[in-house]
């Protein structure tokens, strides 16, 4: 018979850690037994950990770092100190997780637009602080180049650069500008800079752009 307050070694090898009763280990009273769960249950407790945000989160900064090819469960497991099962938890595939991982850029890119939409300031300010963000973007150019050998990438960044270029053409008018052509050039420039080498910074580069079409009003 087992003595009050104890568990057996049956009941040990019994024991199922189910997903949401972390908290039995902690109310459990030998010291043994929490480290033979947590031995056996390790990467469910891992996984609680690392949601599903923080998968694409390391994939943004490896698809920067490495290219698309970093877009798998193995290296992104290696990257995170985890396991491919938690991986799998969250995404039925790697298909899937790339398809999250544009999602999760193209929403933020788009939420980019209406919040310079809703900004104050002169329409000289708003063209500089839109561009300075834009420029600040390091995973812009990395999906720009997954987009050359990805259709859907490609089509996810086109969305979001025809909502670019109705705001740079709103924001151009109310610096007297009403050519759409050079709407289409100050987005390029935008997309450009980054991808060029040279002496200037892209953001500088940007400012003297921003400082030729001030004078031409």
């Amino acid at each position: 018979m087992t003595a009050p307050g104890r568990y057996s070694a049956d009941r040990r090898i019994n024991f199922t850690l189910r997903r949401g009763e972390t908290s039995r280990i902690r109310r459990l009273p030998r010291a043994p037994l929490a480290q033979t769960c947590r031995a056996s249950y390790g990467w469910h407790m891992k996984r609680a950990r690392l949601n599903r945000q923080s998968w694409i989160d390391a994939g943004l900064i490896a698809l920067v770092a490495e290219g698309p090819n970093a877009l798998a469960a193995e290296p992104l497991a290696r990257r995170l100190e985890t396991t491919k099962g938690s991986f799998y938890w969250h995404f039925k595939d790697v298909p899937e997780f790339q398809k999250a991982v544009i999602r999760d850029w193209q929403s933020r890119a788009f939420a980019d637009v209406v919040n310079a939409l809703a900004e104050d300031g002169s329409a000289e300010q708003r063209l500089r602080r839109f561009g300075k963000r834009m420029l600040a973007d390091r995973q812009d150019p990395a999906l720009r180049t997954w987009a050359r050998s990805d259709k859907s990438v490609a089509r996810a960044i086109a969305q979001v650069d025809a909502e670019r270029l109705t705001y740079l053409g709103n924001v151009l008018k109310q610096l007297g500008i009403t050519n759409p052509e050079f709407a289409q050039s100050t987005l390029a420039a935008l997309i450009g800079l980054p991808q060029i080498g040279g002496k200037t910074r892209p953001a500088r580069a940007f400012e003297t752009l921003t400082d030729l079409v001030v004078a031409l009003q």
